[in-house]
């Protein structure tokens, strides 16, 4: 069953997510390279993906630090591989290594910074590919009816009109392999709905879209600029004179800057209580990146993205040696 299936006239807390999360169940395990787990939300995170069949994880970090964090945490970790590194900066590069050697289909953040992961991730000898690395919010939002992909949030702060191309198709990408659906509705975020050069976002939504046009990104139905209510509101852009396809109805939000977006998805999150998974995209495999502040649904799902993006990509390749 696909995810778009079971997204439609969904508006009870957290349905989506939990229907996410079963349809993750439903394939196998993804091998999991989990980076510096050494405190309790982390490790619980690991344990209940891997109690729910979600991953297959492999502890990599300062073993005496994890096993103590499992320890003070009553968290039974005894059935896990730990490869043991001096600290948090080795296990990020142990990770990747291990990743190189076909060790691991995805990584998993624990409780390192971001920044040391993706300095690994991001090195000459890391997991780079030609496309930019980004990341994307997937949210469960109770009010609307589809999950919301919402992009990028957390890696590129000023991402110029190239970096854009490839934060759109890694979205689409993933909504398409991952079994959101098919051909999803993109919206370009901007502060209005016209292009006037006093806003340079106005004009990298019209690039965007035009590009698609010319099969640059694929994948998707682009429309833009779009300010946000008329994006996710039907009513509203009727009221503006918007014609589209995508105005009132989108799946994708594709926000300016890091900072319009991290706030867009925390606002999601505490006012209208929705939920948000965390995945890395652009690298050789995908990468689970959660908040310390994140509820424990939403590691498991963030999990469940990744597994079933890994899945896609594990069939792909299957396909493609046959």
């Amino acid at each position: 069953m696909s995810v778009a299936a079971v997204d439609a006239g969904e508006h009870q807390p957290h349905a989506k997510y939990e229907r996410l999360i079963a349809i993750a169940k439903s394939i196998p395990a993804a091998d999991t390279i989990v980076v510096h787990p050494c405190d309790e939300s982390s490790l619980r995170g690991v344990v209940e993906a891997t109690d729910a069949g979600i991953i297959k994880p492999t502890l990599v970090g300062p073993a005496a630090k994890i096993s103590s964090a499992a320890a003070a945490h009553n968290i039974d970790i005894s059935r896990f591989e730990i490869m043991d590194t001096a600290h948090s900066e080795a296990a990020a590069a142990k990770a990747v290594e291990l990743i190189h050697a076909g060790k691991g289909e995805m990584l998993m953040k624990g409780s390192l910074h971001t920044d040391e992961l993706m300095r690994s991730v991001t090195a000459k000898t890391g997991l780079r590919t030609a496309r930019r690395i980004s990341h994307v919010f997937v949210m469960d939002v109770p009010a609307y009816a589809d999950t919301v992909f919402i992009t990028d949030a957390a890696i590129n702060i000023a991402p110029d009109l190239d970096c854009k191309r490839d934060i759109v198709q890694n979205a689409i990408d993933l909504y398409t392999q991952a079994g959101f659906g098919v051909l999803p509705k993109v919206a370009i975020l901007s502060a209005v709905e016209t292009v006037t050069s006093k806003i340079p976002s106005t004009i990298d939504a019209a690039a965007l879209c035009k590009m698609a046009d010319r099969g640059q990104i694929t994948g998707g139905l682009l429309d833009g600029p779009l300010a946000f209510d008329n994006a996710v509101d039907t009513e509203a852009a009727r009221i503006k004179g918007i014609k589209s396809e995508v105005a009132g109805r989108a799946q994708i939000l594709v926000v300016p800057d890091l900072e319009s977006g991290n706030m867009l998805a925390k606002n999601l999150s505490y006012f209208a209580k929705a939920d948000g998974a965390g995945i890395v995209l652009g690298a050789r495999v995908p990468i689970v990146l959660t908040s310390r502040a994140d509820s424990l649904r939403a590691r498991i799902a963030s999990c469940a993205v990744a597994t079933l993006y890994a899945h896609a990509r594990r069939h792909r390749a299957a396909t493609a040696a046959a």
